[in-house]
């Protein structure tokens, strides 16, 4: 067991996990189940298009299910330290591109939680890799697929 990954997230973030597995075992399956029985009742499996795609659902949602189980088990939450004005998990940091002047927020979380379009980046990410340990006002290199991006942090909260 002490070979399994962990996974940090913030406490909201494993409980939007946690009720997205409910969802899964409580409504998804119980309707991919039913799908599958209607489905089979159409006749020969081995042209099935709809059971085939019943089957295919089903092995999504219970993949699903196992992984998201996995991520609850192993979550480790991230203690928050308002006190502290380093860029760490779970802080949201604003800082400004240089030299153009456009201001980014994102708050930085871990994988199991990133959602880069509502502003959550994971850990992992280059911004992240690169903001993680600054401070307010420091000027910071970041290497992105996009190429280098030169930013300066303007506020950590």
């Amino acid at each position: 067991m002490s070979n399994e990954k962990t996974y940090p997230m913030t406490l909201a973030g494993k409980q939007k996990l946690e009720e997205e597995l409910d969802l899964l075992k409580n409504v998804k399956r119980k309707e991919v189940v039913e799908r599958i029985k209607v489905a089979r009742d159409f006749g020969d499996l081995s042209e099935n298009s709809e059971y085939d795609s019943a089957k295919e659902d089903q092995a999504f949602v219970e993949g699903r299910i196992s992984l998201l189980e996995s991520m609850i088990r192993n979550a480790v939450i991230i203690e928050e330290d308002a006190n502290d004005d380093t860029v760490s998990l779970g802080k949201t940091v604003t800082f400004i591109e240089i030299p153009d002047g456009e201001e980014e927020t994102y708050t930085i979380v871990g994988s199991a939680e990133a959602d880069p379009l509502e502003g959550l980046i994971s850990n992992d990410s280059p911004i992240a890799k690169g903001l993680l340990g600054r401070t307010i006002g420091d000027n910071v290199k970041i290497l992105t697929p996009g190429g280098e991006m030169d930013v300066k942090i303007v506020s950590i909260s």
